[in-house]
């Protein structure tokens, strides 16, 4: 989806059309969460400071996340992508995999299916997407955004090794800048420079995915698209508007998280093995803390205790805080158990 927030913000109040939209936050330390096209024009991206925003676009209008309206939008899409085809493989809200080799339409031309799409998507929601055609997911995800907003990229199989010769080394998937600077301190500037490197060469600025790189470089990619992919893990986070430096004040924001985390966990019938947390400094210097424990837990009361005894393994309270957060993972839809039952036997799991 094109500048998805910011659109359904767009199309839902007339008054915000072509003017520059961010949605986020208006706080000190708010940051970019979506911005619409006519922002970008001014340089402002999602994940920015807002008051960086501010200042490269005075005319900025910064419209207050509304996230009921995003997943309505997001719901509609979706559903129509599975009309089409059940190999669905969510990204995120805006943005998805489908496999369409096979689909209901019963058209023989993956373009044609992207074509109409786009058409059906503008009708059910009034909102624009991007597609990208292409052999595989590292190749369609590149294509996505090639001509954005309101795009339609196809890279042919012929196609390929003269589009892969366009791209940089930061076009790579999971390559971001500061690999990128890395590639390019050992004179990896193009993509195509990477094809034929021996993976070993790469592993000081990549590590072990040296080899996954030079297969991309060459266009190669068979991941297959996975509808409903489990989730691994869940968490709750929070940057705050000035520094904490109450320890009680920490404790007590530690304690919220995991017991919305725990909240979570009941809702989805989960348990979970791992309790994590998350502590941000002042300086901006990030740690993080985990303990796993079995059996697993969904107690509000047990995964709160956790947390909030982790944050001892901090310097939380001593240096001022300005983000925390909780995450639980290791989940499972059953607990392991770990002692016999009266007749000695000891089952893998119960219910």
């Amino acid at each position: 989806m094109d500048a998805f927030y910011a659109s359904v913000e767009q199309r839902d109040d007339p008054s915000l059309r072509g003017r520059p939209v961010a949605v986020g936050g208006t706080g000190p330390r708010s940051v970019v969460a979506a911005a619409s096209y006519e922002a970008r024009r001014f340089g402002v991206r999602s994940a920015i400071p807002m008051s960086r925003a501010h200042r490269l676009c005075p005319e900025l209008v910064v419209v207050k996340p509304d996230m009921v309206r995003y997943k309505a939008a997001s719901t509609a899409v979706f559903t129509l992508f599975r009309s089409v085809t059940p190999l669905v493989e969510p990204l995120s809200l805006d943005e998805a995999y489908l496999d369409v080799t096979e689909n209901t339409w019963g058209l023989p031309l993956g373009v044609e299916v992207a074509r109409r799409l786009k058409e059906e998507i503008r009708k059910a929601t009034a909102l624009t997407a991007s597609a990208g055609v292409a052999p595989n997911k590292f190749l369609a995800k590149i294509a996505s955004g090639w001509r954005k907003p309101d795009g339609l990229t196809v890279i042919a199989p012929e196609r390929v090794d003269s589009f892969l010769k366009k791209l940089p080394v930061d076009a790579l998937w999971g390559v971001g800048p500061v690999t990128a600077a890395k590639l390019r301190a050992l004179g990896y500037e193009r993509l195509v420079d990477l094809r034929e490197i021996d993976p070993v060469r790469l592993k000081p600025a990549v590590g072990s995915f040296a080899e996954a790189l030079c297969r991309l470089a060459r266009g190669i990619d068979d991941r297959p698209v996975v509808p409903n992919r489990p989730t691994k893990s869940a968490s709750s986070e929070n940057t705050y508007p000035t520094d904490l430096t109450e320890p009680e004040t920490i404790r007590s924001e530690i304690h919220e998280m995991a017991v919305d985390c725990a909240g979570w966990l009941e809702r989805k019938a989960l348990f979970a093995r791992t309790v994590t947390i998350k502590v941000r400094y002042s300086d901006f210097t990030t740690v993080t803390r985990s303990e796993s424990r079995t059996p697993e837990t969904r107690d509000s009361g047990e995964i709160a205790e956790r947390a909030v005894d982790l944050l001892t393994r901090t310097e939380a309270g001593v240096r001022p805080v300005r983000l925390l957060g909780v995450t639980v993972k290791g989940l499972t839809r059953a607990v392991s158990r770990t002692e016999p039952y009266d007749d000695g036997q000891l089952p893998l799991v119960i219910e």
